[in-house]
This record gives structure tokens, sequence and C-alpha cells, in this order.
């Protein structure tokens, strides 16, 4: 697998993502539906956006490598919150764990109306290998 990166500008490192991913000779390729911070017996999470941020993390981690994949050959991420206001204090974390695991990915944040019950951030994302 190589990849590409398209930065036509410099503002989005700051934001721990890039413009455009280019991906050529791909093994595989996973598609990740939206991870949040249920445990595993399916209950979702009361918890402020910190920690459902962190347990959405850890899941989708978790999926990735049972799956056979890395985390660092993550090419899109699709963050889904109730609360830009509540999720933009905690993005800290996710810029983190992006540097934490050399992740180069094209991302968007969305702000939605609702999740399933009490969940207040979903990520998905797109692997490669």
């Amino acid at each position: 697998m190589e990849k590409q990166i398209t930065n036509p500008w410099k503002w989005q490192d700051q934001l721990s993502f890039v413009q455009a991913v280019e991906v050529t000779q791909i093994q595989g390729t996973l598609y990740v539906s939206g991870q949040t911070a249920i445990s595993p017996d399916g209950q979702p999470s009361t918890a402020d956006m910190k920690t459902q941020l962190t347990g959405a993390i850890q899941n989708m981690e978790q999926v990735i490598r049972e799956a056979g994949y890395d985390c660092k050959n993550i090419v899109r991420l699709t963050i889904y919150t109730t609360s830009t206001a509540d999720f933009w204090p905690q993005f800290p974390i996710l810029q983190e764990w992006i540097a934490k695991n050399s992740i180069k990915l094209a991302m968007t944040l969305l702000e939605v109306k609702g999740l399933f019950e009490t969940l207040t951030v979903e990520l998905e994302a797109t692997v490669v290998r």
C-alpha cells in the first residue's frame, strides 16, 4: 500500500488532518461502522463528552485490531457529535491519539440532532491495508 497526501494549505496541520489521502496498491479496505462509548454488553454510556470520546476511540481501536488492521492506516474519519461546543474542548484527546498512531487522515466533523439514546459522539472510519 502506498499513500499520497495532498495539503495545498498549512492551516489544517494544527487540526490533525489532511485535505486528501490517495491510496494505491491496496490489499484490503475496512469500513468501520460508527463506534461509540457502548459497553461490551451493549449499554450506551451516560458519561460526559470526554469519557464518551475516549470510549469511542477504544472501541474503534478494538474493532480495527480484531479485523487485522492497524490504526495508523486510517485514511478517513467522520465524527458525529450532538454538540460541537462540548466536543471542541475534548478535541486534543483525539489529536493526541492521531499523533500517537502516526495517522494521516481526511476528517469530517458533523453536529447532529441526536445519536443512539444517551450517546454524544460517534466515530466512523475507513482503514486500508
